[in-house]
């Protein structure tokens, strides 16, 4: 007769046995558990509050951040039920949001860049031309650079501060503005070449 596997007594471990950890919850997840148990948003405000306050910092100065992130943050716990679950990371979304904001204060984003360039006017320190445009950091500003972003169109400088200041790739841009991963190329190859001419930096390809 044979016996069945579950009737066959196991060996008892000598060692503990611990469980395996378990994996904490995409953004994804928690935003769907929301919409019936409404705390559970606040673990994505925790994961992602100091990044977009960050940001909207960089953006606008210390005195709107506070402002723009709680909005930010509100305006998404209210349209939560629209979040797509097949996206598991909820940073593009945010931005997003935070960028549709930060477009209401455009005139502060123009006063805080003029402030930095007028700092070329009294013989700032240039900017460092071994930084590649997409990679510069809001804390190292230049007043060059702080002139040649002024001089882009807001969509541009949107799109090329939430790859160089956000890190987003070129997809979650794409998803963070609602435009097509081809536009965001296009796009920013125009950028670059703004910059390379208001920055006096040589084209691509010249020696």
């Amino acid at each position: 007769m044979r016996t069945a596997a579950t009737d066959i007594p196991r060996p008892v471990s000598p060692w503990p046995v611990h469980a395996a950890p378990q994996a904490e919850p995409s953004d994804a997840e928690l935003i769907s558990a929301s919409l019936s148990r409404s705390d559970e948003f606040a673990a994505v405000f925790d994961r992602h509050a100091d990044e977009i306050h960050a940001y909207v910092g960089r953006r606008l100065g210390p005195e709107h951040a506070d402002d723009v992130t709680a909005e930010t943050f509100l305006l998404a716990f209210r349209k939560r039920h629209r979040y797509d679950p097949a996206r598991p990371d909820a940073r593009p979304w945010l931005y997003g949001i935070a960028s549709r904001l930060i477009s209401g204060h455009r005139r502060s984003e123009m006063r805080r860049l003029k402030a930095f360039a007028r700092v070329a006017n009294r013989g700032g320190e240039p900017y460092e031309e071994e930084r590649t445009t997409e990679r510069a950091s809001a804390a190292a500003m230049r007043p060059a650079l702080a002139v040649a972003l002024s001089r882009l169109s807001a969509a541009e400088r949107e799109l090329l501060l939430l790859i160089a200041w956000a890190d987003l790739t070129y997809e979650e841009a794409a998803e963070a503005l609602d435009i097509p991963i081809g536009t965001v190329r296009s796009r920013l190859h125009r950028i670059r070449a703004k910059l390379r001419r208001h920055l006096n930096l040589p084209e691509e390809g010249t020696p």
